[in-house]
């Protein structure tokens, strides 16, 4: 029998990784508070910030593929803290903060406006997922954030909407989410679209049910609450 896919922790009192102690606290909107020691920075999308010391220093981050971002209308930059020093984030939306620390060499795909905060040393990027989009929503596809942590472990925090849960799947083992329903999956998952049809028999009209299949080795964030990207032309 398959396991269940495991509720993500929630209420964090004092967590740490290199550079960083953080907690996450509150039911409804969380808030993820983070105190730096001023040996990494921490990046972040500049609207979710919702505190911070005034002697800690704000700049801007760059990130991979710029040109392709500009192209998607995406943002270009992302905004850095540099410590020592505490700021703190949230998302304006009612849903569920979770950390995911990276290993070195180890990378996670996470969806577009799931992204909260990440460390240094962890890598951010965007790849395009295509096919996937015009299927589902009649574009060509749609964007996906890729984090992988350098030679440091480093921390990806998230927001899910409503609960976030995580399945664990083992080589070869497959399961089915609704296309708004994940947030994350490790690179080493396979995505792959399945679109069901169906028929009522009574006068010959149908519909389709479509799902996103995940392949494993590798781990799946899922979310209680459905969220449908916008999507590229």
């Amino acid at each position: 029998m398959q396991s269940l896919p495991q509720l993500m922790p929630g209420d964090i009192g004092t967590a740490q990784a290199p550079g960083v102690t953080y907690s996450i606290q509150g039911d409804l909107v969380p808030v993820l508070t983070c105190q730096l020691d001023g040996s990494i920075p921490i990046y972040f999308e500049h609207h979710v910030v919702l505190w911070k010391d005034p002697g800690l220093e704000i700049g801007m981050h760059a990130v991979k593929g710029a040109l392709k971002r500009m192209v998607a209308g995406m943002q270009v930059f992302m905004t850095e803290a540099r410590g020592p020093g505490e700021v703190a984030f949230s998302r304006d939306g009612v849903g569920h903060v979770f950390p995911l620390h990276l290993q070195p060499g180890q990378a996670v795909l996470a969806r577009e406006h799931q992204f909260l905060a990440a460390t240094g040393h962890v890598e951010y990027s965007v790849s395009r997922v295509k096919g996937v989009g015009s299927m589902l929503f009649g574009s060509s596809g749609f964007f996906v954030d890729r984090f992988q942590a350098g030679q440091q472990e480093g921390v990806l925090w998230l927001h899910g909407f409503g609960n976030v849960f995580e399945k664990t799947l083992a080589a070869g083992e497959q399961f089915d989410v609704e296309p708004g329903g994940w947030v994350y999956r490790d690179e080493t998952v396979r995505m792959d679209v399945q679109v069901m049809g169906l028929r009522t028999g009574i006068i010959g009209g149908g519909g389709r049910l479509v799902f996103n299949r995940f392949t494993g080795p590798g781990r799946v964030g899922i979310q209680s609450m459905y969220f449908h990207l916008p999507t590229s032309e």
